[in-house]
């Protein structure tokens, strides 16, 4: 059986062009990827910030990174 991340957290860019996921590995460790998506392209979205394999142990901390590593997060998170 495949071993399935679990998203915590999807928050999109102004534009829902990219987004940053938080997610629960199976065995427990928390990471984080950055996704982006062409609307013109019906293909879905796809990995770009190359963060996937990163881990921390908690979701705040995943959390923490990916804002620390990905501008256009802080800025999203920041408005919220």
């Amino acid at each position: 059986m495949a071993q399935i991340n679990r998203v915590l957290r999807s928050i999109n860019d102004e534009d829902a062009a990219r987004c940053v996921d938080i997610f629960l590995r199976p065995e427990g460790t928390t990471g984080f990827e950055e996704y982006r998506r062409d609307v013109e392209d019906i293909s879905g979205w796809f990995p770009v910030g190359g963060h996937a394999s990163r881990v921390f142990q908690e979701e705040s901390a995943a959390l923490e990174a990916a804002m620390r590593d990905v501008p256009w997060l802080r800025r999203v998170v920041g408005s919220a």
